[in-house]
């Protein structure tokens, strides 16, 4: 007879790892504090980096959307799901971002699987930083293309990788802007340059970098000044703009090959009219928003010192992600279940998303955050650190 006997069993054993966390249902919207159980608890673990989830402006334009289009668009893309606002929004998109076309996903995960599994084929090599988001590697095991994996940020090892892959059709270069887990910052100059040596095209997931890293939160491209010379630029639109979805910016031609080629493009429902509003009025928002950056940047620069100068290990960390790394699976879950204790959600990140050894619990700073609210998630740290028995200071 047919039974689930498997999965229970590996259920368990994450129990026993101390790796297994049911999900957290909140009570509240998305913010600096949220309520959990009739607790209000400051919330260090959201993508929210500007606040912009409760942004008035943004609010506005759902409903002004939902009034004029109704709550779905009733297609794809490809059939009667293009609406105006959805074109409006990838021209503002492309303005934005300084491209010649940008092309909307469901999300980032779903951008990420229709660009690589559409653009590479059996001739063509992928070179992929060994930290990138699992929607990238997804995406490169959709397709037929050679891999190659170069080491953290370690250029001798793409250089080694470009020189090895010279046999093929069209040879791309893989990486996040802003890496998830440890807040570090591709060292994107380095890697555009290899790329023009070598006659590579450099694709950027700037899902941590947009609305944080360049002029009025553009994304890695801007921060470092390399419009022109980065082909795909991967971007989302449900982390510091608030709301849902991803995209690509890129020339023209691949944006209408996209169209053609990316079944997560052809085979969804696009977004709703509300959602589409609400991305497009973000970007307007974007322009006016150097304030809640710098306040954001701010805001990481004084809490990474702080936990820093209370001994514990940050790692990579240079943008408002910043891990505490703690090691072993179990002893960071118990390290993220005591700071709960103390009003402070900060969630714990273990094996497989990290390395075995590398557990840490990722606290990530908005410019929602006071500094009242920031000192208080440090009274938390040093106090659950004591309990641990952690190296502090």
């Amino acid at each position: 007879m047919a039974n689930w006997n498997t999965l229970e069993k590996e259920l368990e054993q994450l129990q026993k790892e101390g790796r297994y966390r049911p999900l957290t249902v909140w009570e509240s919207g998305s913010g600096a504090w949220m309520t959990l159980k009739g607790r209000s608890v400051l919330q260090m673990s959201s993508n929210n980096y500007l606040g912009l989830t409760d942004h008035p402006d943004m609010k506005e334009a759902a409903i002004r959307a939902v009034e004029k289009y109704g709550v779905g668009s009733g297609s794809v893309r490809t059939i009667t799901g293009t609406l105006d606002i959805h074109d409006q929004l990838e021209h503002e998109l492309a303005k934005f971002k300084g491209t010649e076309a940008a092309l909307v996903f469901q999300s980032g995960f779903t951008a990420n699987q229709g660009v690589l599994a559409s653009l590479l084929g059996p001739d063509d090599v992928v070179i992929s930083d060994e930290l990138n988001h699992a929607s990238i590697i997804d995406g490169i095991r959709l397709t037929k293309a050679q891999r190659k994996v170069f080491a953290h940020k370690d250029m001798d090892q793409l250089e080694a990788a470009l020189k090895e892959s010279a046999g093929f059709q069209k040879r791309i270069v893989v990486t996040d802007g802003v890496f998830s887990m440890d807040g570090d910052i591709a060292p994107l100059p380095t890697i555009v340059a290899l790329a023009e040596k070598y006659d590579a095209f450099v694709y950027v997931d700037d899902a941590h970098a947009s609305g944080v890293l360049g002029k009025n939160g553009k994304g890695s491209t801007d921060h470092f000044g390399l419009h022109g010379r980065v082909h795909i630029q991967i971007g989302t639109l449900s982390k510091a703009v608030g709301a849902v979805g991803g995209y690509v910016a890129c020339e023209q031609v691949v944006k209408d090959y996209l169209i053609h080629k990316a079944r997560p493009f052809l085979f969804s429902t696009s977004q709703t009219p509300a959602v589409a509003a609400t991305c497009l009025s973000a970007i307007q928002v974007l322009q006016q928003s150097s304030d809640l950056i710098a306040k954001l940047w701010e805001n990481a620069a004084y809490f990474r010192s702080k936990v820093q100068a209370l001994g514990f290990d940050t790692g990579a960390s240079e943008t408002p992600i910043i891990p505490v790394i703690v090691g072993n699976p179990a002893k960071t879950m118990q390290f993220s279940d005591l700071l709960l204790q103390e009003g402070v959600y900060a969630q714990g990140i273990v094996y497989p998303t990290v390395a075995m050894d590398k557990g840490r619990v990722r606290f990530i700073v908005t410019a929602q955050h006071t500094r009242e609210d920031l000192d208080f998630a440090l009274h938390a740290l040093h106090k659950a650190g004591k309990q641990l028995n952690l190296s502090m200071n």
